[in-house]
């Protein structure tokens, strides 16, 4: 299937030519149709596998360029996920051609000149779910011609402190609003919520693996005091061109980035407690290849599209099969191949039977030897 066999207009079709793509992935295939159709739906498939233009594009069909209104409200759990989605959404209208424009709506920016910027009525806005409602509730953002509510990285707005704020966003729109959800997994407790929040929504799945088949995993047991030194010996070993490493707490990501940098690693780290000005200087460092290697935690990494990462390296392994799914996701996407590494102690290894069982994949024993990776026989 191509993308001129699905209800799309020719100029949203162009226009993904422009930025060299040429076939729908399943997700695509699947949720296109229904979306256009302007039904609640909720999209999942595996990270990296073109969700965000799965839901954009139904959207770019749906809005009124001629109508001096906001039409489409999109929710991210993160500034830097927001950033992503706004950076496609203005792409694909200038490369279409159509008019459709788009503003960024998150906190740790002057909320004046965001006002300023809804005064000139967009089609779109892409926000933080805690800025978008404190505009709404100042009267700013009108909800009035809303069209549809997209809620991204559902499985994680919808559960929490931030369930709240959806709530309020969902109400301030008209009745008639189309919702539509996208996330990697579905808890139950999301699938509670969608009993009242959208009890009519059509569940889509964009191909059946759970876990990215262009994914190579491999573990490698240590002590933990180790695992920076044996981190720093596997970067090498592989070369690595751009790779993402896991770590739990905001300290040891500081720690690790130190220690890397200290052997003249081109690293940066992303933690929670950063400045957003830090965190943008880290994602540009990474965009544009001056940097190699990012530090994260699972909260600083979500939802973030760095493009052609080649490695994930899970220095402090998660307990949870789906924290290990959203990780490993950040490499191979849009059909490359990838490799995620775990790094495990003794104790922790027990997690490695774990993800097997739970994801149905299976992860190979390495060690380095001589600089170089070789196999092993523990398991």
């Amino acid at each position: 299937m191509t993308f001129t066999d699905l209800p799309l207009q020719p100029e949203l079709i162009a226009a993904l030519s422009k930025q060299q793509i040429w076939d729908p992935s399943p997700i695509q295939i699947a949720a296109i149709p229904p979306l256009v159709a302007g039904k609640d739906a909720y999209l999942r498939a595996e990270t990296g596998t073109g969700k965000t233009l799965a839901y954009l594009l139904p959207l770019f069909t749906r809005i009124d360029p001629a109508q001096a209104a906001t039409q489409v409200v999109i929710v991210a759990p993160t500034h830097e996920l927001a950033i992503q989605i706004h950076r496609q959404s203005c792409e694909l209208a200038l490369n279409a051609e159509r008019g459709i424009r788009s503003v960024l709506l998150i906190g740790g920016t002057s909320t004046d000149r965001q006002i300023d910027k809804l005064k000139a009525k967009p089609h779109l806005v892409v926000g933080s779910p805690g800025r978008i409602v404190e505009l709404i509730e100042r009267s700013k953002l009108k909800m009035a011609h809303i069209r549809a509510v997209v809620i991204d990285e559902a499985d994680r707005l919808l559960n929490d402190e931030s369930l709240s704020w959806i709530q309020k966003i969902v109400s301030a729109a008209p009745a008639g609003r189309q919702l539509i959800f996208a996330s990697a997994t579905i808890e139950q407790q999301t699938r509670r919520v969608l009993e009242t929040l959208a009890p009519g929504v059509v569940m889509l799945r964009g191909g059946t693996a759970a876990v990215n088949e262009g994914i190579e995993h491999l573990y490698l047991i240590c002590e933990d005091r180790d695992k920076p030194d044996v981190l720093r010996k596997l970067l090498h070993a592989f070369d690595v061109p751009r790779s993402i490493v896991f770590v739990h707490r905001n300290d040891v990501a500081e720690e690790v980035a130190l220690k890397l940098t200290h052997h003249k690693l081109a690293v940066a780290d992303l933690n929670a407690e950063l400045s957003k000005m830090d965190r943008k200087r880290a994602m540009d460092g990474i965009r544009s290849r001056a940097i190699r290697i990012m530090i994260a935690s699972d909260l600083a990494a979500r939802g973030l599209n760095i493009p052609d990462v080649t490695h994930i390296f899970n220095l402090d392994v998660p307990t949870m099969s789906k924290a290990y799914l959203h990780r490993v996701g950040r490499t191979a996407r849009a059909g490359a191949k990838g490799t995620a590494v775990s790094l495990v102690t003794e104790a922790e290894a027990r997690l490695v039977r774990r993800y097997e069982q739970d994801l149905s994949i299976s992860l190979q024993c390495i060690r380095v030897l001589n600089g170089e990776i070789a196999l092993s026989r523990s398991r």
